[in-house]
């Protein structure tokens, strides 16, 4: 047989896989960077893309916000407008009775009885004045008991003078509600 040295053969058959190997190496190399790279801009993309929308969804949050408060704005003011708009039509419900609180007033004083002042908190009435006598005062009560527009009227302070006999008095009552036939007739008056 022949003696033939393959060795060379080897040797070159193991630096063509070296090289082979290193191009390998380097290909997957590159290719797992690109792929990294390729991930790393898709991810950075994505995350973009969801800052924008963050963004957006906070200028939306931004003018809910302030429309909110324009309505709540409104809302108060209407609030306010309401309060107003009923107190007016309690004045102008009212507005009768205090004419008929004077006039039953004016009715209701007997001879001899001068009021001096007097002075209204809601529904009660104090009122302060001077009488010929004691019985006099008394009268003016029974007159304002037998009124429909008054009730529980209560005498607080009574003093008489003892030079001149007149006395001075202190009384409180409440009104009461206007009877319905007199109340939808001074309504029709207007």
């Amino acid at each position: 047989m022949a003696k033939i040295n393959l060795l060379p053969w080897r040797e070159e058959e193991r630096r063509l896989q070296t090289r082979q190997f290193g191009f390998t190496a380097l290909f997957t190399g590159i290719a797992a960077a690109a792929v990294v790279f390729a991930g790393s801009k898709f991810a950075q993309n994505k995350v973009e893309y969801q800052q924008s929308r963050n963004d957006y969804m906070q200028r939306e949050i931004d003018k809910l916000k302030a429309e909110l408060k324009e309505i709540e704005e409104l809302e108060s003011t209407k609030a306010n407008l309401l309060a107003r708009m009923d107190i007016i039509q309690e004045l102008q419900t009212k507005r009768p009775q205090v004419v008929h609180t004077f006039q039953e007033l004016a009715e209701r004083v007997p001879e001899g009885v001068y009021l001096l002042s007097m002075k209204q908190d809601k529904e009660n009435l104090s009122l302060e004045g001077r009488a010929d006598s004691n019985a006099r005062v008394s009268t003016l009560m029974r007159n304002l008991d037998a009124s429909d527009w008054f009730k529980q009227p209560g005498l607080d302070v009574i003093q008489s003078a003892k030079n001149s006999g007149v006395s001075t008095f202190k009384m409180r009552l409440s009104q009461s509600v206007a009877p319905a036939e007199d109340t939808q007739l001074a309504v029709s008056d207007e």
